[in-house]
Formats: structure tokens, sequence, C-alpha cells
């Protein structure tokens, strides 16, 4: 075996983007989603993992600037590793952590440079508001949260093996 100096090795590693989100219900189990400004579709509080930033610590951030909502980082829920689709040439790995619940006596101030609005919705309401990719989401952290366990996802699928 020849040896390969560290920053050659590092270098041909696969790459991929990681995203963070808060998985968040009302005392109704209705879902919090957000609506960002810059797409067409609903989407669940959170966004990409910055440069250093762990997925919880990303995942917090994103809530406090989305919607200046502080909460704890609760269990990791789902991960959902979503293979490259146009135009994001790499794949996606999402950590989707519990948000806990919280009521409707909690101030949530909606960041305008970013989201047209917020709201709470039922999960079935989910699946047509999300993009289909990112709805089974919704269901796996439903599941997860009952079972006080994590899913992996595979495309928004559970992986057959």
């Amino acid at each position: 075996m020849t040896w390969v100096e560290p920053e050659q090795w590092y270098a041909q590693l696969a790459a991929f983007h990681a995203a963070a989100a808060l998985f968040i219900t009302d005392e109704l189990g209705h879902v919090l989603l957000v609506k960002p400004n810059y797409r067409d579709h609903w989407a669940i509080p959170g966004g990409y993992i910055d440069q250093h930033e762990t997925p919880h610590a990303a995942a917090e951030r994103e809530l406090r600037e989305e919607l200046h909502l502080a909460l704890p980082v609760g269990d990791l829920l789902v991960v959902d590793w979503a293979s490259p689709a146009a135009p994001r040439p790499r794949a996606l790995v999402n950590f989707i952590f519990d948000g806990g619940r919280i009521t409707r006596e909690h101030k949530i101030d909606v960041d305008l440079d970013e989201l047209d609005t917020f709201g709470f919705h039922d999960p079935d309401q989910c699946r047509t508001l999300l993009p289909p990719r990112v709805a089974p989401r919704i269901e796996a952290a439903l599941a997860a949260r009952a079972k006080g366990t994590t899913i992996y996802l595979l495309d928004g699928r559970t992986p057959r093996g």
C-alpha cells in the first residue's frame, strides 16, 4: 500500500451538503412549517449547516434567525440522505431534530428577509405543502418521536435491505 499525504487523501473523498431542521408541533399535534420567500414551497424550519458548525447548532441558529424562537434541540429524529438532484450537484444529508411541542403563547416573530409566513399544519396538509422528497420526513419524525428512536431515510423512503 502506498502512503498518501493527508491533503491528497481528504481531497479525493466524497463531498456532500448538509442541512439541519427542527421538528416542532403544537399542543394539537400540528406541525410548524415556514414559507421561505425565495422558494415556491413550504419547509421545515432549518437550513444549511455552516463550515465548522454542528448539525444541532445549525438547527438552533436557523430557528433563531427565521422565527426569533429559542428552543432546546432534542433528540435526532430523522436522517434523510437526498441523492443529487438538479440543480444540486451533490448529495444532501438532512438532520431533523426534535424541537418539542410549543403552545400558541410562544412568541414567533417572522424574519421577513427570509420568510413570508409560518403556520401550524395537520400532518396530512404537510404532504401537499412540502416538496415530494421532503414530505416523508414529517411522517418519519412523528414515528421516531413516538418510538423514541431515529429513522433513516434514503431519498425520503425507508431503505429496503
